[in-house]
C-alpha cells in the first residue's frame, strides 16, 4: 500500500496567483501569509508572482531564508513576540513589523536603539468594524490581538525612539465575501488615514473560502475594483493585503487509498489510511471534506452507493474526513482525493498522535497521480 499522500498543483497556484494579481488594482501590494501553507515549492511558485511574505514566527522567519535566500521579508506579525522574536525580525531586516501591544512596541524600540536602528512599523489596531458573515472573529471586541483604537492613536503621535510608524495593520475577520472584505478595507483605511495619518493600511486576509461547495470563490475581480476605490479615496495611501487560505487552498489534494468498508447501524462508514493527524481541516472547522473516488477495479466489499462517512485510522470518533458524504459506491482498494487540501491542511495537524506515518510528498495533477497510484 502506498502511503497517503498531499499533491500540490504548483501550475494551478501559479495561474491561481496570477489571476489574483491581475485583479488587484497596482497600488495595492499582495503578500502571501505563510502560515497557510510554508512548502517550499508552493513558495517558490509565489515568488514569482506576490509582492511578498507574511512570516508569524521566528520559524517562518528562518523557513524563508533558506528556501528564497536574499528574499527581503514584507511582514513579521504575530501576538506574544519575545525579545528573541524581534531581534530575529531586526537581523533579518524584516520590512515592516506588526506591533500587536504598546510592551512590544516599547521593546521593540530598545532593541532598535541598541542596534543602532530605526524599524518601521505598522501597528495593529482592534477596530469596532462590523463582518458580517464572518466564520472567525478576531476584532471588534475583546481580543488578545491588537491595540485598541484610542491607544494606537496615542502611540502613533508620540512613538519612542527608534521606530517609526507608517501606518496600521488590521485582520479583524475571516471567511469574508468581496463586499464585506472590500467595505472592512474602506472603514479601517478611513480611519487609519484620519486618526494616525497612515501612509500605509494593511488590511490583511480573511477572503472566503467554501468547502461545502468548492466551485464558489472568492469574487477577486470585485474585490479588485472595490479596492480602487479606496485608493481613488486616498490617493498617497499604499494597501497592502495578505491572503494565505484563499491562494493556496485550490491547489492541494490529499490522496489516499480505502482500508474498510463497514456497516454500523444502518450507516456506511468508510475507514481510510492516514485521517485527520494528515489533514486536520475538517475536524478543525466542523465541514466535510470534499473528495472525489478514483475506483480501483478491486472485487472486495464495497458500499451500496448511499452516504458514507469517511474515517481515518485514529483511536477518536474525531477522525472525520467526510460525514454522510454522497459518492456513490466505494470499495476496499479505491482511492479518494481530498481536494482544498492546500492551505491549514498537514502544517496544521496533529501529525504525532499515534506515531502513524507521516504522509508522502509530491507535485502535480492530483488525478494523475491517484492514476498512476502504486506504479
Amino acid at each position: 500500500m502506498t502511503r497517503p499522500t498531499y499533491v500540490y498543483d504548483l501550475a494551478a497556484l501559479a495561474t491561481h496567483a496570477a489571476a489574483v494579481r491581475a485583479a488587484l488594482p497596482e497600488r495595492v501590494e499582495l503578500l502571501y501569509a505563510v502560515k497557510a501553507n510554508p512548502d517550499p515549492g508552493m513558495l517558490r511558485t509565489l515568488a514569482a508572482t506576490v509582492d511578498g511574505f507574511e512570516a508569524a514566527s521566528r520559524g517562518e522567519l528562518r523557513h524563508l531564508a533558506a528556501v528564497l535566500p536574499g528574499r527581503r521579508v514584507a511582514a513579521f506579525a504575530g501576538p506574544g513576540k519575545t525579545d528573541a522574536d524581534l531581534s530575529a525580525a531586526l537581523a533579518a531586516d524584516v520590512h515592516r513589523v506588526h506591533v500587536e501591544s504598546a510592551a512590544e512596541l516599547h521593546r521593540l524600540a530598545a532593541l532598535a536603539r541598541a542596534a543602532g536602528r530605526t524599524v518601521d512599523v505598522l501597528l495593529r489596531v482592534n477596530l469596532p468594524v462590523a463582518t458580517p458573515g464572518a466564520v472567525l472573529v478576531m476584532g471588534g471586541q475583546a481580543s488578545p490581538f491588537g491595540l485598541d483604537p484610542p491607544e494606537a492613536v496615542r502611540l502613533a503621535a508620540d512613538p519612542p525612539h527608534g521606530v517609526r510608524v507608517r501606518g496600521v495593520h488590521a485582520h479583524l475577520a475571516s471567511g469574508l465575501d468581496a463586499p464585506t472584505a472590500a467595505g472592512v478595507a474602506r472603514e479601517v483605511t478611513d480611519w487609519a488615514v484620519r486618526q494616525v495619518r497612515a501612509e500605509e493600511v494593511n488590511v490583511g486576509g480573511g477572503m472566503a473560502v467554501d468547502y461545502r461547495r468548492p466551485e464558489h470563490r472568492f469574487d477577486w475581480p470585485s474585490y479588485g475594483r472595490l479596492l480602487g476605490e479606496v485608493c481613488d479615496a486616498h490617493p498617497t495611501v499604499r494597501l497592502r493585503i495578505e491572503p494565505g487560505r484563499a491562494v493556496a487552498v485550490y491547489c492541494g489534494s490529499y490522496v489516499t487509498e480505502v482500508i474498510d468498508v463497514k456497516r454500523s447501524r444502518g450507516q456506511w462508514f468508510v475507514i481510510v489510511a492516514g485521517g485527520t493527524h494528515h489533514l486536520r481541516t475538517p475536524a478543525a472547522k466542523g465541514h466535510s471534506q470534499p473528495f472525489v473516488v478514483v475506483p480501483q477495479g478491486g472485487g472486495g466489499p464495497r458500499t451500496d452507493g448511499g452516504p458514507v462517512t469517511v474515517v481515518g485510522q485514529l483511536c477518536t470518533p474525531k477522525d472525520v474526513l467526510a460525514r454522510d458524504a454522497e459518492s456513490g459506491p466505494i470499495a476496499v482498494g479505491d482511492l479518494l482525493v481530498f481536494g482544498m487540501a492546500g492551505a491549514y491542511a498537514w502544517n496544521i495537524s496533529h501529525r504525532d498522535f499515534l506515531l502513524h506515518d507521516p504522509p508522502d510528498f509530491t507535485t502535480g495533477d492530483p488525478l494523475a497521480v491517484a492514476r498512476n497510484w502504486g506504479r
